[in-house]
């Protein structure tokens, strides 16, 4: 039996991409290897939020190319979308499938075998010098074509119109390497599976809901590599959740590129996939006065994030819903109260900031100032005054003056934040905020990095702090014992919000999060490694509970101190 690997790269919607191609791989009878290095097919499934996303993707390349020489490597994800020809010139690589073409990745790669090139299907190709122009991303979508184009190198022999092998870094297009990729906006496939953590698979899945974005941020390229804003229909939210329930999943974590946009592209159709569904098939809730029946019949205005929300608990049994990322104006008021009156979705609120200068928020094209975030935090803490709140913000922005990056420091420090992912811009080819004059010299933008994550640290601690003798809600994870001595076992269980993913316009870069700065929890279990189970709070600190427990268990915990970083209860 044929095996197969898959490597991720950057934010949970890759990984949930990731988790669909494995599913797709396994539907064709193919299986998984214990490690890349024993895998017949290695699938890199790539970022390229920031240069060095891409350095990463590149850098796996060789290694797999190195390790395991006899694989077929195929690159995928966003870089692959992006840059495919420069990905096609590194040595090993047999196939680049772009996002465009991921959904039927497996497909693709069954197409082709060992020792040829061509696809053992017919169909009209067109050459990759048809569809690579100049790198422009400024381009609009093409709607008068949307059918899928196969990109494959011609052959020797092909009467189509003459290829223009394309150049990258000054190296030809490789021979051999097969490309597929199209006009990203004139998809409207959605790819997802549920995630689950590698350490706490039992525990908590993460399903993407939503892909694309439909903003034009002058310093982001998701855009342009992930299409437009689309939504899962819920009819298969519905019965992802269901099949997570039935599984004995009682948390789980929903997340977009632009979560906060689902349902806008179904507004159409939503009322014909609710009418069809059958709900007897599902573990249905009474219904509350907080939650509409599901008969209810909304209006055009009506299907947005909260609905899916009152979905999927007036339908489900499931325990504890929790929301990753949310862009600062679909944190409406309703959500914001739903949010907070609920017992079933956790208490914690991602939402993006950026800056808080106006002129940056202008420059970076962000469709709000500084007072609507400040507005907005403002109301989400006054209605949960227990939550978790945490923000992205980006330093040494082309132009950021000494003056823009104290607004946006004293900001944060006015705000009640509970944590921060604090990133330095780095410019992506055609965008426009990579041509705008006075870059940000790197030394500086790395300073500014450093004084915001100590800021953050800061008042993570004192957030931390503050439920010292307070009884909390937490769901215990994986134990991690080891075989031979019972031990706990660390494996980077210092938890950080990051991991909810969602804002897919960053991924966690090297020392750049204001949690790789915390102080980890390794030394306390050195000292007691017998005695403690991991746990997560309702609004997401990490926690350790006294005495051994079972993993995926509700659990009401009485902090008693906080140590390395980590709650201490009992």
């Amino acid at each position: 039996m044929a095996s197969y690997y898959v490597q991720n790269f950057g934010c949970r919607a890759t990984q949930a991409d990731g988790a669909a191609i494995e599913r797709q791989f396994e539907e064709r009878g193919l299986e998984r290897a214990s490690a890349l290095d024993q895998a017949e097919v290695v699938v890199l499934n790539t970022c390229t939020v920031t240069a060095s996303a891409d350095q990463d993707a590149r850098a796996a390349i060789r290694r797999v190319h190195r390790e395991n020489p006899q694989a077929r490597i195929v690159v995928t994800g966003c870089y692959a979308q992006r840059s495919p020809e420069e990905l096609a010139a590194l040595p090993g690589v047999t196939q680049v499938i772009g996002n465009s073409h991921k959904h039927q990745l497996a497909e693709l790669v069954g197409m082709f075998s060992p020792t040829t090139t061509q696809p053992t299907t017919s169909g009209g190709f067109i050459p990759l010098s048809e569809f690579i122009s100049t790198g422009d991303l400024s381009r609009q979508p093409n709607t008068e074509d949307p059918r899928p184009v196969l990109h494959q190198r011609p052959t020797s022999e092909d009467r189509r119109p003459p290829f223009r092998q394309p150049r990258t870094e000054n190296r030809e297009l490789r021979t051999g390497v097969d490309v597929f990729v199209s006009d990203i906006f004139a998809h409207t496939d959605f790819l997802a599976a549920p995630v689950f953590d590698a350490a706490n698979e039992r525990t908590r899945p993460n399903l993407k809901v939503q892909d694309g974005c439909d903003n034009r941020c002058s310093f982001c390229v998701i855009p342009y590599v992930r299409g437009q804003s689309r939504s899962m229909h819920i009819e298969q939210i519905l019965e992802e959740v269901n099949r997570l329930v039935f599984a004995g999943y009682r948390e789980l974590v929903i997340s977009g590129i632009n979560l906060g946009r689902w349902g806008r592209d179904l507004e159409a159709g939503v009322g014909s996939q609710l009418a069809g569904l059958s709900f007897g098939a599902v573990s249905q809730r009474p219904t509350t006065n907080d939650q509409r029946p599901i008969s209810w019949q909304p209006g055009t205005d009506d299907w947005r994030l909260p609905f899916l929300i009152r979905t999927i608990l007036d339908t489900t049994s499931l325990e504890k819903l929790r929301i990753s990322s949310v862009e600062p104006m679909d944190w409406t008021d309703e959500l914001i109260a739903f949010v907070a009156s609920s017992p079933r979705i956790a208490k914690h609120a991602h939402v993006p900031m950026q800056s808080g200068s106006d002129a940056v928020l202008r420059r970076m094209h962000r469709k709000y100032r500084p007072w609507h975030y400040r507005e907005k935090i403002e109301k989400i803490r006054a209605a949960m005054p227990n939550a978790a709140i945490g923000a992205d913000v980006m330093v040494g922005f082309p132009g950021e003056t000494d003056a823009e990056f104290e607004e946006t420091r004293r900001m944060i420090e006015d705000l009640p934040f509970t944590y921060l992912h604090v990133f330095t811009y780095s410019p992506r080819p055609g965008t426009p905020a990579a041509l705008m004059p006075s870059q940000v010299p790197v030394r500086l933008a790395r300073e500014r990095n450093r004084i915001l994550r100590d800021l953050a640290t800061e008042k993570k601690h004192a957030f931390m702090q503050s439920f010292v003798g307070k009884t909390v809600e937490a769901i215990t994870l994986a134990r991690g014992a080891n075989e031979r001595s019972g031990a706990f076992e660390n494996r980077g269980t210092g938890v950080s919000p990051v991991d909810l993913g969602g804002d897919a316009q960053f991924s966690k870069e090297k020392d750049e999060s204001s949690d790789a700065r915390q102080p980890r929890h390794a030394n306390f279990l050195a000292r007691e490694p017998r005695q403690y189970t991991e746990a997560l709070t309702d609004n997401y600190l990490p926690l350790l509970v006294r005495g051994r427990h079972d993993p995926n268990l509700w659990r009401h915990v009485r902090v008693e101190a906080l140590v390395d970083g980590k709650l201490i209860g009992a």
